[in-house]
C-alpha cells in the first residue's frame, strides 16, 4: 500500500509507502522538502497538514512547543491517507540556510598517492541539507577557511564525504595527511555554492572534471542516478597520469549500470602503456562533440582548466547560460 502526497503551493506529487516517513519519500523522489536534523528535534521540517491523516512512530515527537495541531513533522510522520501539505519547497541552493556546525572525523581513507577521502559526521541531532555539487568550508582556529566540495549525494547524507588532495607545503592539507585523526572535532560552514544540477532541463549533459574536481561531479551524478535521470550523460575526467584517477573503477561501474552514461578518462602526461584518451580534457570534449549548442556542460577543477573549457566551448556553440562551473585553486591552501 502507498499514499500520494501533494504539496501546495508547489503542486508537486510524490508517493509514500505505508511504513515510510514523508521526508524520506520526498528526498527519494527529488521533492525539496526542508529539513534539519531528521530526527524530529529541530522543527526545520515542520509543514502544515492541509488534508489527510498521519501517524508517528512510538516515542517520536508529533510536534514541538509552539506548533499547532495541524503541524506535521515530515521527518517522522507516516501517512495513513493521501495528504496535502502546505510547504515552501526548497528548489534552489540559495534557499538553504548556511549553518556553522561541529563535525567529527569518522573515516580517513587514502585513495592514491595524494588524495584522501574524509568522512565527517554531524552531531546525532543534526543533518546537513544540501544540493548535490555544493561545498563546505572548514573554519580554522584563527578564522581562516578552507573549501572542499561535498562528494556524496543528498539522499546519502548520514556522512559527508570529501576528497582532499595533498598540496605540498599547504598548511591545512599537510595537517590532514600527517596529523588528522579519526574522532577529531572540526567546525564547518555549509552548504555553499550553486554548482548544482539544473533538473528542469532536458538537454544532454557533459561533465568535465579535473583532478579532485571529480568530487562534486560524483555527487551530482549519484543524485542524477537516484532520480532516474535518463538524459544522455558523458563524463570526462582529466588528470596527468593514470595513478591520479583516484577512484578508477567507480565511473566504469556507473557506465555499466547506466547505459545513458559514457565515461572518458583523459591523461595529459600519459603513462607509456596507456591506451586511452590523451591530451587536454576540454579538447577531448570538443573532439567528441564539435557542436555543443545543445548541451548543458558542468565543469569542475582548476581555474586554468575551467577557463580553457569555457572559452573553447563558447567557440563551439555553447553559451554562458548552459555552462556551469566550480573552479577552485589548489594553491589557495598555502599559508
Amino acid at each position: 500500500m502507498s499514499f500520494n502526497v501533494r504539496t501546495q503551493p508547489g503542486d508537486h506529487t510524490f508517493e509514500v509507502a505505508a511504513d515510510e516517513n514523508l521526508l524520506a519519500a520526498a528526498l527519494r523522489q527529488g521533492v525539496g522538502l526542508p529539513y534539519g536534523c531528521r530526527n524530529g528535534q529541530c522543527g526545520s521540517c515542520a509543514t502544515e497538514l492541509l488534508a489527510g491523516t498521519v501517524d508517528y512512530p512510538e516515542g517520536a515527537p508529533a510536534a514541538l512547543p509552539g506548533q499547532g495541531p495541524d503541524t506535521c513533522l515530515t521527518c517522522q510522520a507516516i501517512p495513513r491517507t493521501d495528504l496535502t501539505l502546505g510547504v515552501q519547497e526548497v528548489t534552489t541552493a540559495t534557499q538553504i540556510e548556511v549553518r556553522t556546525l561541529p563535525c567529527r572525523v569518522v573515516g580517513k581513507e587514502p585513495l592514491n598517492h595524494d588524495v584522501i577521502r574524509l568522512y565527517l559526521k554531524l552531531p546525532d541531532n543534526q543533518r546537513l541539507q544540501f544540493f548535490a555539487g555544493q561545498y563546505l568550508d572548514f573554519i580554522l582556529r584563527d578564522g581562516r577557511k578552507r573549501a572542499f566540495s561535498i562528494a556524496n549525494a543528498p539522499h546519502d547524507d548520514e556522512r559527508i564525504e570529501l576528497h582532499v588532495r595533498h598540496v605540498p607545503g599547504g598548511e591545512f592539507t599537510d595537517y590532514v595527511f600527517a596529523s588528522l585523526r579519526e574522532k577529531t572535532i572540526l567546525r564547518i560552514q555549509a552548504p555553499l555554492g550553486t554548482f548544482t544540477l539544473r533538473e528542469d532541463s532536458r538537454r544532454p549533459l557533459i561533465f568535465m572534471g579535473g583532478g579532485t574536481g571529480f568530487a562534486p561531479i560524483k555527487g551530482i551524478l549519484e543524485h542524477a542516478f537516484h532520480l532516474g535521470v535518463e538524459r544522455p550523460m558523458h563524463l570526462y575526467w582529466g588528470v596527468r597520469a593514470e595513478r591520479d584517477l583516484y577512484l578508477p573503477d567507480l565511473p566504469e561501474q556507473w557506465a555499466r549500470a547506466h547505459p545513458n552514461l559514457t565515461y572518458s578518462p583523459v591523461l595529459s602526461e600519459p603513462d607509456p602503456d596507456w591506451t586511452g584518451r590523451t591530451g587536454l580534457v576540454h579538447e577531448a570534449v570538443i573532439a567528441d562533440h564539435p557542436d555543443l549548442s545543445g548541451f548543458d556542460i558542468y565543469m569542475s577543477g582548476p581555474p586554468v582548466m575551467v577557463d580553457a573549457g569555457r572559452e573553447a566551448f563558447a567557440a563551439h556553440g555553447s553559451t554562458m547560460d548552459h555552462m556551469f562551473s566550480d573552479a577552485f585553486e589548489y594553491a589557495a591552501d598555502s599559508p
